[in-house]
């Protein structure tokens, strides 16, 4: 049986600025949504994971869990050995861009996928295909035959089964634990991704040192297997399925029409696509930073990416427990990423690099959460997989973009300055995106001292 909602939860609009008031306005059958839920007290802790205890969710938190832990290992473990046998950041780059690219020119069908067939079984034949990849990946490595085009091809089919898996995976959160507690079952899987990319990367550095990349790849293989054990245990009369979409013509370009009317999603589309392109390529810069700046290795690689795991890690148990679900979060968390990027340029150690990382996990999944969350909640279940697949275009697809753009910068002109690039850019988007929105919705920003618990608040501005 499903828990209660917990009492300090109300439903109100005022969780949308008031920029989305225009969206509202003219409302026709195609664009109401549920109102998002805006928790008016701080909740109590026993309450920060609380979608934890609907069992559907849980049982699949544990296998997403266990898959992601080796998500990480053989991603750390790949762009590693790609750097190793070919000595160039610029083709970690480009195994990025194979992995993404897919996603880019193909995401908004996978969209429509999700819609259209049950999520459970495109999941457990996703894991199935990914299994077979890693498990390629695992006996060419661990032969000694691996060479830097046969990660090239296995990325690039990975990169077509994510097209069908990352929609499907974000509208079936919903089916698991339903409208009242989606917003926090985000957060729990975004705490739960960022604490495999804690484990992930250390349990990589360690392998990577004392047996090669081969045995992170016969890990996630492995743990591909468990995800689809997870998905046949689930309780299918407790899941809130939703009735598939019927085929007809134009169901992209109405999800396309649907999503650029309300501002509460086409602005957290901008937004992600500054971050993605620029700001998203991290770990691909992170490899430059522990091979040529700082001369760590294999072990620092992932030691660097273990700290961003654990920033982020932070910022996912933060956002579980955000009270109001606002576009300036979404804004906000933007820019205090490339901020904290550009500081990282100019850390004079890796100590000090290190603990930017930190922060910039924290804020970057701070922003995550807050555009994911709002996108999904100001889309119906409908016609959601369409919208955020076209979310995820900008949000992977951008990546696909960035990775050799970052990796090349990095190679050739100066990591310190690719890292620059890759914040600047996104904190000087959302600093004109702020702009922009306080201008339309008359705010205006205001400083009060004697105010401890709100120095800075955002007004409406004086007649």
């Amino acid at each position: 049986m499903a828990p209660p909602a917990p009492s300090e939860a109300t439903v109100s609009h005022s969780a949308i600025d008031s920029v989305s008031a225009a969206a509202r306005a003219s409302r026709d059958p195609d664009t109401v949504t549920q109102p998002i839920a805006v928790v008016s007290e701080r909740l109590p802790w026993r309450h920060t994971f609380i979608s934890l205890r609907i069992h559907n969710f849980r049982v699949f938190a544990i296998g997403h869990f266990v898959a992601v832990i080796a998500l990480w290992m053989q991603r750390i473990a790949q762009d590693w050995m790609v750097l190793q046998l070919s000595g160039s950041v610029t083709a970690v780059g480009i195994t990025v861009a194979l992995q993404f690219m897919p996603s880019l020119v193909l995401g908004p069908w996978g969209g429509m996928i999700a819609d259209r067939f049950a999520k459970r079984r495109i999941l457990m034949l996703c894991q199935s295909v990914a299994a077979a990849l890693a498990a390629s990946l695992a006996v060419l490595s661990l032969s000694g035959a691996v060479q830097v085009w046969h990660v090239y091809v296995i990325a690039f089919i990975l990169g077509l089964v994510t097209v069908l898996d990352q929609p499907a995976r974000q509208v079936f959160v919903n089916e698991l634990v339903g409208p009242t507690y989606l917003r926090n079952a985000i957060s729990v899987n975004s705490t739960t991704f960022q604490l495999g990319g804690l484990i992930g990367p250390a349990l990589a550095g360690v392998l990577l040192n004392a047996v090669g990349p081969g045995w992170a790849f016969a890990g996630n293989a492995l743990a591909c297997c468990s995800t689809i054990t997870t998905l046949l245990l689930l309780r299918k009369g407790e899941l809130h399925v939703s009735t598939p979409a019927p085929r007809r013509k134009g169901m992209l370009a109405e999800g396309l029409r649907y999503a650029l009317r309300k501002p509460t999603i086409y602005w957290p589309w901008l937004m992600a696509g500054f971050v993605a392109v620029f700001g998203m390529s991290l770990p691909v810069l992170l490899a430059a930073f522990a091979a040529h700046v700082y001369d760590a290795g294999a072990g620092g690689y992932g030691l660097l990416n273990a700290l961003v795991a654990l920033g982020a890690m932070s910022g996912a148990i933060a956002s579980a427990r955000r009270r109001q679900l606002r576009l300036r979060s979404v804004v906000l968390g933007a820019g205090m990423y490339g901020l904290m990027l550009c500081l990282s340029a100019a850390a004079p150690s890796m100590a000090l690099f290190g603990a930017a990382m930190v922060l910039s996990g924290f804020w970057c999944l701070m922003f995550l959460t807050a555009a994911n969350q709002l996108v999904q909640t100001s889309a119906n279940m409908a016609i959601r997989g369409r919208v955020m697949s076209l979310y995820l275009v900008v949000l992977i697809g951008g990546q696909a973009i960035g990775g050799p753009m970052m990796g090349w910068l990095a190679e050739h002109l100066n990591p310190h300055l690719a890292i620059l690039v890759a914040g600047g850019v996104p904190a000087l988007a959302a600093g004109t995106v702020a702009v922009v929105l306080a201008r339309k919705s008359a705010l205006q920003l205001k400083v009060d001292l004697k105010n401890r618990r709100s120095m800075v608040r955002i007004v409406p501005r004086a007649a």
